[in-house]
């Protein structure tokens, strides 16, 4: 009996608009070969891809369907992914383009690259079954380890990109397996067929091995762990501090926002309705505590920017990962509840996101054009010689540390705490809040660093560090107000984000 699968184009539009921006990338820097030129096009797809995003999303489509399971849904969960996908990489071609006119990073190769894992970011928000969703995160994450070593003559970028990729390939034949395994439990792979297949709600196909077999639990284990390998989740984290540390600033910011969001994106599709909450929620609850503990504990000792801002996003990490380990908690309970949970991680996840591009963005204004992220002594003094720049890294590092003013981070953990005393979860709250207060310390030693007066040499005069420089790039100051910017509405304006993120 031969089968029809249906093709919906309109639904596809934001994909065709992503992928064709590296298509034309391409093609600009074989034809025109002009720097210029190559990131103007890598820009204008990715804002096109916006729009066709918002535009998309106003209607709920599916295509690739077959009987009863769709491979892909559009709707306002893909647009809300793609407009966040299509912001950072516009955010990161802004801050990368001084370093790319005076550097010798190929331009074409670096915007091609950027436009490929931006496609991937697009397709990952409305996939509908397991193999687009973990093809599309390769796609997101694969062109990643070749901008991570893209600095050319410089060791510590070819080693960081060596220990992705290492780590990565593990992290990803773990999903695949976990992916194959539940396929045998359950016969199917769509995510609309998996959670009534998990619960009993159908039989399984004919074949497939009982769904209370042990096998199924072994599978939502290793499919759980795998995708968190891409938020950065202990024990899966030690890559990222070297990766981070070791990239160009500009990937580095890509990196802990895109990757991170990415995995979010990945775990939720999988945990909101497809995998079991009984099984996925102990296993999510043990990685959140493991994880925000883990990264905070470690970001005390850190002397090295980017490095403390890597294990810093590890600990937001466990905060995202928090309210969906009280999903096997609320399993018998209102769906507002259960939706509320989600909702709480993906909102926190999009305002990290803004706080952490901002973050970058202000430490890539601190340095030499090329230059990576120095030490925390390096931006002594920093707040002082630009001040705008250092009231914005410090916007952002209190927003990420959940003070005010920094509006947009206090309400992500508000939302967060709420979310998880909502679902019977105290406990967790409570770690929460512990690690909350952790992190404190080093965000405000960083802030203070900023402001401290700056040392004098023996000879009287000022010590001259890789934070000073005389004028900042009209990009990056773009990048960088517009972040803040972001940050200080979603700050004023926290609902209607949380009302966005209602899948």
């Amino acid at each position: 009996m031969s089968v029809v699968q249906s093709i919906d184009h309109l639904a596809l539009l934001p994909a065709y608009a992503a992928a064709g921006t590296a298509v034309l990338v391409l093609l600009t820097d074989l034809l025109l070969a002009r720097r210029g030129a190559t990131l103007a096009v890598a820009g204008a797809g990715a804002v096109a891809t916006v729009l066709v995003a918002l535009l998309a999303g106003r209607q709920t489509r599916s295509t690739f369907c077959v009987a009863d399971g769709c491979s892909y849904l559009a709707g306002g969960r893909s647009a809300l992914v793609a407009v966040v996908f299509g912001l950072l990489t516009v955010g990161v071609l802004a801050l990368a383009a001084p370093a790319l006119r005076a550097g010798p990073t190929p331009t074409g190769e670096y915007c091609f690259l950027l436009a490929c894992s931006m496609t991937g970011g697009v397709v990952l928000g409305a996939a509908g079954d397991l193999i687009t969703l973990i093809v599309a995160l390769e796609t997101l994450t694969l062109p990643l380890y070749v901008l991570v070593g893209l600095r050319r003559g410089s060791q510590a970028s070819a080693e960081a990109a060596v220990t992705f990729f290492v780590v990565s390939v593990v992290a990803t034949s773990v999903t695949l397996l976990g992916a194959a395994l539940l396929h045998a439990t359950t016969g199917t792979l769509h995510l609309a067929r998996l959670g009534p297949v998990l619960t009993g709600g159908t039989p399984p196909a004919a074949g497939a091995v009982p769904v209370d077999h042990p096998l199924t639990t072994v599978a939502v284990t290793l499919l759980v762990l795998g995708l968190a390998f891409k938020v950065a989740a202990v024990p899966l984290h030690a890559w990222a501090p070297a990766t981070y540390d070791g990239a160009p600033l500009p990937v580095a910011a890509y990196l802990s926002t895109a990757s991170k969001f990415g995995g979010v994106v990945a775990l939720l599709a999988v945990v909101q309705g497809p995998l079991p909450a009984t099984r996925t929620g102990p296993v999510l609850a043990v990685l959140a505590v493991a994880t925000m503990t883990v990264g905070n504990l470690v970001a005390l000792r850190q002397q090295r920017t980017v490095r403390l801002l890597a294990w810093s996003s590890v600990a937001q990490a466990g905060y995202i990962l928090a309210p969906l380990g009280v999903l096997a908690l609320t399993a018998g309970r209102t769906g507002a509840v259960r939706d509320t949970a989600v909702a709480a991680a993906l909102a926190y996840a999009v305002l990290f996101v803004v706080l952490e591009l901002a973050a970058f963005a202000a430490v890539v204004a601190l340095r030499p054009v090329g230059a990576d992220g120095g030490t925390i002594a390096d931006h002594r003094g920093a707040g002082r010689r630009h001040p705008l720049v250092g009231a914005a890294l410090v916007l952002a590092l209190v927003g990420l540390a959940g003070l005010p003013p920094g509006l947009a981070g206090l309400f992500a953990k508000v939302v967060v705490v709420r979310a998880l005393l909502d679902g019977g979860a105290g406990w967790l709250a409570l770690v929460v809040a512990v690690n909350a207060v952790i992190g404190l310390a080093y965000y405000l030693r960083l802030a203070a660093t900023l402001y401290a007066p700056t040392p004098v040499a023996t000879s009287g005069g000022p010590v001259v560090t890789g934070a000073d420089r005389p004028v900042i790039p009209r990009p990056v100051a773009a990048a960088l107000t517009l972040t803040t910017l972001a940050a200080v509405v979603l700050g004023f304006a926290p609902q209607l984000l949380l009302d966005a993120t209602r899948w």
